[in-house]
């Protein structure tokens, strides 16, 4: 039987994580969940290597177990497939992430690195997210994109997933009523656009510190991109790659004949 690790970066208690999990056990699969007990929101691609880990039990609201972890989202999925958990994974779901993780966003995302590290263990790696609006702090409804990637992943397993290369695949769901989502778009990574601005602040004590602050970002709205797709009522499922290679320049480069000398 499969096995499939469900994490997040939002924190063990988050209710996007919770709505995955219960989404992802009704398929013919076992299910763990192991994810931070805290919130790791835009902490990129961690490895902790100056400080222990801890892991311990827990339970979700629903009363179902879990693991928790002092780590990254990327650390939970490393210490999975290290062994901490004994048993072999085969798959790895990251989020419900109650934001979109789109254009440059992917550097930034726990989500979607946390599916990263999966395929650098060997094993493919989805990463979902909501594009609920920036900063909205009413109840947010997981359940429609809990249930649309429940088929989703259905169609993938039933076609089978490539373990020579493994997938790496990240899901944005528009944060629209079910019946109102228009479709499935394939896109490429789309170009986020961010104003983000530097607040400064004085301590108590007449010191500076710093917030990054700014409007919330957007995206250029270009057909074929996760940005242009959530913009038009589709979900966006990008495939994406650990290669970050840039081969027209490196033809390019090539074509330099570099030479230590002639610097």
């Amino acid at each position: 039987m499969m096995h499939i690790l469900v994490t997040n970066d939002d924190g063990v208690n988050a209710p996007g994580l919770l709505a995955l999990a219960q989404e992802v056990r009704k398929l013919d699969a076992r299910v763990t969940v192991l994810a931070p007990d805290h919130n790791w929101s835009a902490a990129g691609h961690v490895k902790t290597m100056h400080r222990p880990l801890r892991v311990s039990e827990t339970t979700l609201q629903d009363g179902s177990l879990a693991f928790k972890s002092d780590g990254a989202p990327s650390d939970c999925v490393a210490l999975a497939m290290m062994g901490v958990l004994p048993q072999k994974f085969d798959l790895v779901v990251s989020g419900i992430n109650p934001n979109a993780n789109i254009g440059q966003d992917l550097t930034y995302s726990g989500t979607v690195t946390a599916a990263m590290e999966a395929a650098i263990w060997g094993i493919p790696g989805i990463a979902v997210s909501l594009n609920a609006p920036e900063h909205y702090t009413g109840p947010m409804d997981f359940a429609p994109a809990a249930r649309i990637t429940h088929r989703i992943l259905t169609a993938l397993l039933e076609k089978g997933l490539d373990n020579k290369k493994p997938p790496i695949i990240n899901i944005n769901v528009p944060y629209l009523p079910e019946d109102k989502i228009k479709g499935i778009h394939i896109t490429r990574q789309g170009l986020r656009i961010y104003r983000d601005e530097l607040v400064k602040r004085l301590d108590p004590r007449g010191r500076p510190y710093y917030w990054i602050g700014g409007e919330a970002p957007t995206g250029k709205n270009e057909d074929g991109t996760d940005f242009g797709a959530l913009t038009q009522g589709y979900i966006s499922i990008t495939p994406l790659q650990l290669d970050l290679t840039d081969y027209p320049a490196l033809e390019q480069m090539g074509e330099l004949n570099l030479n230590l000398s002639d610097i």
